[in-house]
């Protein structure tokens, strides 16, 4: 042992790396985290791999004993050390966590998306070539979250049959993501796949690729049944629909008494001005108060606590699990992170600024749906409206890949310079 180095501190640096990076998991879809404070994070979590790689081989020996757990913290911290010393062994013991635990499988992905391209070079393409599914599985995810194309690899795995489901599922979502407008018509062969979540991609694929016709059916379907990919549907399937179909939509899915969060949140998605009164409306209940704030604001551009918009919690409401033992709801707060919109105040600032916006407009954070609005949200916007402005952006452009809001802070700072 290097004498230098102190036990307890470097256990310290692999639990801390884990955990941020638990918390960063969280943060790439927050509400209320900027380019900004991802970068921060990022940072934190930098700070803690870096006292892992100083201290050698005491730092990975503390990732390794994480390894047991099988966590997928644990695992991110691992396969980044793996992966930079270029130690195959390392990598494989990595490798071998996530075949047992399925969960981990995410931080292993982190990982491949957290180092830099040229730290995969060689080992994507082995994995691609592999017969290993979950290694042909993490090598598409490679090469997705850089926006790096594996070439033919795709087109084998859409075309080919018995391809196990998960691994086709990965492939269809990477077709969409890099933009592979040479694979529409395979892509379209799945819409009718016996599995949900290649049925699911595809058709989300074919949609970002253009399809407006049977994909674009398949989608809505996902919303309109309530699948488990609704979430994810639903903004892919109003961002590209014409505004009177939009509208015709919401209202259908608003007679449904459980789907009034999916209208108010489809309100935003189509982004015309017309549902803002309404929106105000849904602020008054509750259990859709904070997500209608949100809604309101990805239209209005409005940042309800810094514009001292905010009001209180209701007295008695309680969303979320709490300390009573015998409640079997253990379900997370979907809104905690939001502020509670004051209805009245909303009110008084929306008709004293609702001449700046036109009815039959599409907005998103205050200002029509353009290319340089888009590129100012993804640099100032919260990460929802990053998102938001992510799908905009690669709907706009048929050649350019879907920007990735989950990439190390950093580089997602350097591309923004970068790009024009």
């Amino acid at each position: 042992m290097n004498p230098a180095v102190i036990p307890a501190i470097i256990e310290q640096h692999a639990e801390e790396a884990a955990f941020l990076w638990i918390l960063r998991r969280h943060a790439v879809h927050a509400p209320h985290y900027k380019l900004k404070d991802l970068a921060k994070l990022d940072g934190r979590v930098e700070a803690h791999l870096d006292g892992l790689r100083i201290a050698g081989a005491e730092g990975w020996r503390f990732c390794e004993e994480g390894l047991r757990f099988g966590e997928a913290g644990e695992v991110f911290a691992a396969a980044v050390l793996a992966l930079e010393n270029r130690d195959m062994g390392k990598l494989e013991e990595v490798i071998a966590v996530a075949e047992q635990s399925p969960d981990s499988v995410a931080g292993l992905v982190s990982a491949l998306g957290w180092v830099e391209p040229q730290r995969l070079s060689g080992r994507v393409r082995q994995w691609l070539s592999s017969h290993s599914s979950l290694r042909r599985y993490v090598g598409i995810a490679a090469c997705a979250v850089h926006r790096v194309t594996p070439g033919a690899i795709l087109d084998n795995l859409l075309r080919i049959d018995k391809v196990p489901f998960q691994l086709q599922a990965r492939a269809l979502r990477a077709a969409g993501e890099l933009k592979r407008q040479d694979l529409i018509y395979a892509i379209r062969n799945q819409l009718g796949a016996e599995d949900i979540a290649c049925r699911f991609w595809a058709s989300w694929s074919a949609v970002l690729l253009g399809d407006r016709g049977e994909a674009l059916e398949v989608l809505k379907a996902f919303v309109t049944t309530g699948s488990p990919f609704s979430e994810r549907a639903l903004p892919m399937a109003l961002r590209v629909m014409r505004p009177e179909a939009s509208n015709s939509w919401l209202k259908g899915l608003a007679q449904y008494p459980e789907r009034q969060r999916d209208v108010v949140i489809g309100a935003s998605l189509v982004g015309d001005p017309l549902y803002v009164p309404w929106l105000i409306k849904r602020m008054e209940t509750p259990e859709l108060a904070r997500v209608a704030g949100e809604s309101f604001s990805l239209i209005s551009g409005v940042d309800i606590a810094y514009e001292d918009l905010e009001g209180e919690r209701p007295e008695g409401f309680e969303s979320g699990p709490n300390e009573n033992p015998e409640d079997e709801n253990v379900a997370l707060d979907a809104d905690e992170d939001l502020p509670w919109p004051d209805p009245k105040k909303i009110h008084t600032w929306w008709e004293a600024h609702k001449h700046r916006f036109q009815r039959g407009t599409r907005y998103l954070s205050g200002a029509p749906i353009t290319e340089a609005q888009c590129r100012k949200i993804l640099l100032e916007g919260y990460q929802r409206q990053r998102t938001a402005a992510a799908l905009e952006l690669a709907l706009l452009h048929s050649e350019a890949c879907l920007f990735e809001v989950r990439a190390p802070g950093w580089r997602q700072q350097r591309l923004l310079r970068q790009t024009p």
